[in-house]
C-alpha cells in the first residue's frame, strides 16, 4: 500500500516536535543585511519558524506579523518574543491555501524550501508575497542556492531556483526595481563535523 504524503502542517509539526529548539534564535543574515538600512514600518515574515527574524525586526522598530504553518513553531516564537520584551502578531497559515490580509512595507521570505511543497507552490507564494508589498515597500527573499558542499547524497528532493528563475517566476511589473541580487557564501559544518560551505542567494526588490 502506498503511504499518503504528509500535509505541510503535518510535516512541519513533526519537524518542530522532534526537538525543543530547532534554530539558533538568530536572525537570518540574508534579511539583516538588507533590512538594516530600511526605515521601519509594517513587516510580514513568511515561514517565521521559531521567530528569530520576527523578533529581530521588532527590536528594530518594525510592526511585525509573523506567519507559519506549524502551531508549535508559533507557540515557541510567541514565548521567545515575550522573553525578549517585543510585540509580534502571530498567525498560522498554510501559505498555499491562505495568506495574511493587508499590505506591508517589508515582506520577508527567508528559505521557503520544503520537501513537501506542491508543484509551483513556492513560486505561487512568492507572487502573493510581492502582491502584499505596499507602494514604496520591499520584498526580501533569502534562498539556498544548493546543498552544502559536504552533502554527497541529498536526503530529499528540493528545488533551489536561481535568482534569474525567481525573477521570472515573480513576473514583476515595471514599477519594481531590483535593489540586491547576489550570492552569500558561508562556512557550513555537517552534523558529523565535516567542514564545508554553503551558498545562499539574496534578492531584494522595491515597489516604486
Amino acid at each position: 500500500m502506498t503511504e499518503t504524503a504528509p500535509t505541510p502542517e503535518q510535516f512541519w509539526e513533526d519537524f518542530y516536535r522532534e526537538r525543543d529548539q530547532i534554530w539558533t534564535g538568530n536572525a537570518n543574515k540574508t534579511l539583516v543585511g538588507e533590512a538594516t538600512e530600511l526605515t521601519p514600518g509594517t513587516a510580514l515574515d513568511l515561514g517565521c519558524g521559531e521567530g528569530g527574524d520576527a523578533i529581530w525586526l521588532a527590536r528594530q522598530g518594525w510592526q511585525v506579523t509573523a506567519v507559519d504553518v506549524s502551531a508549535t513553531a508559533l507557540e515557541r516564537g510567541a514565548r521567545h518574543a515575550a522573553d525578549a520584551g517585543v510585540r509580534v502578531t502571530w498567525e498560522r497559515h498554510d501559505l498555499q491555501t491562505s495568506f495574511p490580509a493587508g499590505t506591508f512595507d517589508l515582506v520577508s521570505a527567508q528559505f521557503l524550501h520544503s520537501p513537501v511543497e506542491r508543484p509551483d507552490e513556492r513560486a505561487t507564494i512568492l507572487r502573493r508575497a510581492a502582491a502584499a508589498v505596499a507602494p514604496g515597500g520591499s520584498l526580501v527573499i533569502g534562498s539556498h542556492a544548493h546543498w552544502p558542499t559536504w552533502v554527497t547524497t541529498p536526503p530529499h528532493d528540493v528545488s533551489f531556483p536561481t535568482i534569474e528563475q525567481m525573477l521570472a517566476q515573480l513576473d514583476l511589473g515595471p514599477e519594481w526595481h531590483v535593489e540586491t541580487a547576489g550570492l552569500i557564501t558561508s562556512p557550513s559544518k555537517s552534523p558529523d563535523g565535516v567542514e564545508g560551505e554553503r551558498a545562499d542567494s539574496v534578492l531584494r526588490v522595491r515597489r516604486g
